[in-house]
């Protein structure tokens, strides 16, 4: 809504402004779920890093569940935005697939954040059905897209007709999630993108 003059609350009645920035305080959130998952991340762990009281956590950013949703949105925008880039970008599917993989490994390993990614390390032991149901519906978006650039990838002649669009879609999903997993571990980004050229060597030919 567009605040007219006349709607502007008297002087000496505006709310107190915030005192912290909310994009850092957000940042900080995002480090704090990607590091230690949904449910080991407690409000009181979200205070301290962020640096501010839990009722300017509520009053900003909502309880803590609809403060994670606003982090996977920041998550996917500055860290994890690589896989709709390759997909839309690559002139084939195969390509797209290969930059992808290949690009999952830097991040993953890529130093000043946590490794792996938030997605795969946020759902651990949640038992949040709402939160598990949201992060699912996330992965699975991943895989439907890749499964839409193979199908397209056939249709242009550039794969077989006979090329299972939906199964090689999700055996790249269980690559990917693994390597975030491996990175977790410490499999460094060298390690990694052998895993990626070992992925592709099966990836099918016309």
């Amino acid at each position: 809504m567009v605040r007219t003059e006349d709607s502007r609350p008297p002087a000496g009645r505006r709310g107190r402004p915030r005192s912290f920035d909310r994009a850092t305080a957000l940042e900080k959130a995002v480090m704090a779920f990607w590091e230690r998952g949904y449910e080991a991340t407690s409000v009181s762990d979200l205070t301290r890093v962020m640096g501010i009281g839990a009722p300017s956590l509520y009053a900003a950013f909502g309880d803590k569940q609809a403060l994670f949703e606003e982090v996977v949105r920041a998550y996917d925008e500055r860290y994890g935005s690589f896989g709709v880039r390759a997909l839309a970008e690559e002139p084939t599917a195969r390509a797209a697939v290969a930059r992808l993989l290949r690009e999952a490994a830097a991040e993953y390993t890529a130093p000043g954040h946590p490794h792996g990614c938030l997605y795969a390390h946020a759902a651990t032991n949640c038992t949040n059905a709402e939160v598990e149901e949201f992060l699912r519906g996330r992965r699975n978006a991943t895989i439907a897209a890749i499964a839409d650039r193979i199908r397209a990838g056939v249709a242009a002649g550039e794969l077989p007709e006979d090329t299972d669009a939906a199964a090689l879609a999700r055996y790249t999903g269980v690559v990917i999630q693994g390597m975030s997993q491996q990175a977790r571990d410490g499999a460094s980004r060298q390690e990694l993108e052998a895993v990626a050229e070992f992925a592709l060597s099966i990836w099918p030919r016309t």
